[in-house]
């Protein structure tokens, strides 16, 4: 599939901005597959992936991709067809991903927590031809997953198992081939796919091509200070794409530096490997940055190596941001970004207020950005309103999504984040709440529209609702507010243990149930007839009240 049969799948940038972002530099003509290969050229025999015991080297990691996009191909996956990728932090994840970008086929980066209504969602938009897991993780089977999905996408012909028992299933292992020629991808073309959080309860693919992809990876790098001496620990799940581009893994290959995986992400599992590995980079959401202050106060010796540590995925509370020079020994770096695109970063040279005060500034000069008012009317510096931006990696619209994209971007190509902004006089940008229907928990978007379907389906259930609650810990939690069918009585305790299992055996990921569930006589309607959240936000906030109080 060439970049001109892509163009009925996404959106392109329009010819006169895509020849202005190759004449600047930006977009250089790599794909994701030759920037291994010219990778490995240069760093060969160097660790790229530390892996448990295991120890990969750029050469090698190059030479698995090659064998494993001749498996694929004898599989019979052709470029073009997409790939649901779901693996945890292992080595294999990155022999996948390079090899499909040889291939030509598109992963699409699904995270290990997604169960079957999401993986089952991810293989019909994409009309998936294969799945591609984990045996198991963290005592989950993903064979059982694997069979569940198959019977809800038609389309579907290949399930590719990493581990000893790969059951009815192909081996991943089994298809390492001798390397065949395969031409070099566009760079134009769509390189992967990511998951968008969204606001409704349909998910979004966002496609990034290697052009766009590459460019925010490189600049990046540079940005966050990665050489070929930087060993950077991966802790959050590595199909994100903040730890995956941001500069995250990518940018530590892009640097030639090494990269150290870990399957846990608590201070017992990865403070160990700090110091082992003398880990120099890492990237945390606020949640789990709170973890390791809290065990740093106890002993903090094994972090004396870190030179950077990055915070974003949510908010992060100023209080919270003084506590990591002190106790970390290194510098903070606060970002804040979205997979279709923008992302900003503190940078390494600013003073302590802007790394504390701000979630930093653009990657690129031609990083556009607009703060308007409901009627996208521009507003003056430093009065928050609605964050819209486009530019030289921000996508122009989501894959096989038309009637969206008409909603998500602005007729000359702004995206709009959903994200309620305050841009300085500096150009740094301060982010103030979420337009979007959206709760931010601990780095995880959850799209209130998604649970509140699945809400519905239970038969007691007349009508629901999910808002946002505030927790120091995560930024932000669930809370659904329930209003019971007509006629129908429950008791509260057991009704809520059963609701939640309900969405469990609808196959929601965990991160998604509620935590915590209300019941209430009738859901507040604003004078349009929807319903008013921020009433049941205030709500909540007054029963918190009167928890605290004893009242």
């Amino acid at each position: 599939m060439n970049a001109a049969t892509q163009s009925a799948d996404f959106s392109p940038w329009p010819d006169d901005t895509a020849q202005r972002y190759r004449r600047l530099g930006y977009w250089q003509g790599q794909s994701l597959g030759g920037f291994l290969r010219e990778r490995a050229q240069r760093f060969g025999e160097s660790i790229a992936i530390v892996c448990g015991e295991r120890r990969w080297s750029y050469r090698e990691l190059d030479e698995r991709a090659d064998r494993l996009a001749s498996g694929l191909a004898q599989l019979g996956i052709n470029e073009g067809e997409r790939v649901v990728v779901q693996l945890p932090n292992v080595a294999e994840f990155f022999a996948v991903l390079f090899a499909c970008f040889r291939l030509g086929a598109i992963p699409v980066l699904a995270l290990p927590g997604h169960r079957r209504a999401e993986i089952g969602a991810f293989c019909q938009i994409a009309e998936a031809s294969a799945y591609i897991c984990a045996e198991r993780f963290q005592q989950y089977d993903y064979r059982e997953l694997a069979r569940e999905v198959r019977s809800v996408a038609p389309s579907l012909r290949h399930v590719v198992v990493a581990g000893e028992d790969a059951a009815e299933f192909t081996a991943l292992d089994s298809l390492y081939a001798e390397p065949r020629p395969l031409p070099e991808r566009s760079a134009g073309e769509i390189a992967l796919l990511q998951l968008s959080g969204g606001s409704t309860g349909t998910p979004k693919l966002i496609p990034r091509t290697h052009d766009d992809y590459l460019y925010s990876v490189r600049a990046s790098a540079g940005i966050c200070g990665l050489d070929a001496g930087s060993i950077y620990l991966a802790v959050l799940p590595v199909a994100h794409n903040y730890p995956l581009s941001s500069p995250g893994t990518l940018g530590t290959l892009h640097a030639g530096g090494r990269i150290v995986l870990a399957t846990q992400p608590d201070p017992d599992a990865a403070f160990p490997l700090i110091a082992a590995h003398r880990v120099t980079h890492v990237s945390l959401v606020p949640a789990l940055l709170l973890a390791w202050l809290n065990a740093a106060t106890r002993d903090n010796r094994a972090l004396a190596s870190l030179r950077l540590v990055q915070v974003g995925g949510a908010s992060l509370a100023a209080d919270v941001a003084c506590r990591v020079r002190p106790l970390f020994g290194c510098a903070l770096q606060q970002v804040f970004g979205m997979a279709e695109g923008l992302v900003n970063y503190t940078r390494l040279g600013d003073d302590d207020a802007r790394v504390i005060e701000t979630q930093g500034r653009p990657i690129s000069a031609d990083d556009e950005i607009r703060v308007v008012d409901e009627h996208d009317h521009e507003l003056p510096r430093g009065v928050a309103g609605n964050l819209l931006t486009r530019g030289p990696y921000t996508i122009r619209g989501y894959f096989r999504a038309p009637e969206h994209n008409a909603r998500a971007f602005t007729v000359d190509g702004f995206y709009r984040t959903g994200d309620r902004v305050r841009l300085r006089d500096d150009g740094y940008l301060q982010v103030v709440g979420r337009a979007k229907d959206q709760i931010n928990r601990g780095g995880e978007k959850i799209a209130a529209e998604e649970i509140e379907h699945h809400l519905l389906s239970h038969p007691l259930v007349g009508n629901a609702a999910l808002v946002a609650v505030p927790d120091r810990w995560l930024g932000e939690r669930s809370c659904a507010f329930i209003e019971l069918s007509a006629g129908g009585t429950t008791a509260a305790p057991r009704f809520v243990i059963e609701l939640k299992q309900h969405l469990r055996e609808r196959g929601l990921a965990a991160y998604k149930i509620p935590d915590r569930i209300e019941f209430i006589d009738q859901l507040p309607l604003t004078a349009p007839g929807k319903v008013a959240k921020t009433v049941l936000r205030e709500r909540f906030a007054s029963l918190q009240t009167r928890i605290q109080e004893g009242s």
